[in-house]
């Protein structure tokens, strides 16, 4: 089977920049949203500590 995905790939001319422009596309998406999550994460504790702070200081 992989002796048949080879040849195949070969047999298509650019098949293997097709394959590593989706990988490339593929790490970058997965990077893009693990770098999303973390900065939603900080502004969330962000956000989290100053309505902490505003309540304690209305309630004061």
């Amino acid at each position: 089977m992989f002796n048949f995905l080879k040849r195949k790939l070969k047999s298509e001319k650019g098949a293997m920049d097709k394959v590593i422009v989706t990988l490339l596309f593929v790490v970058i998406g997965v990077a893009a949203v693990v770098g999303i999550n973390n900065w939603v994460d900080t502004k969330k504790d962000d956000l989290l500590t100053k309505a902490n702070t505003e309540y304690a200081n209305a309630v004061k």
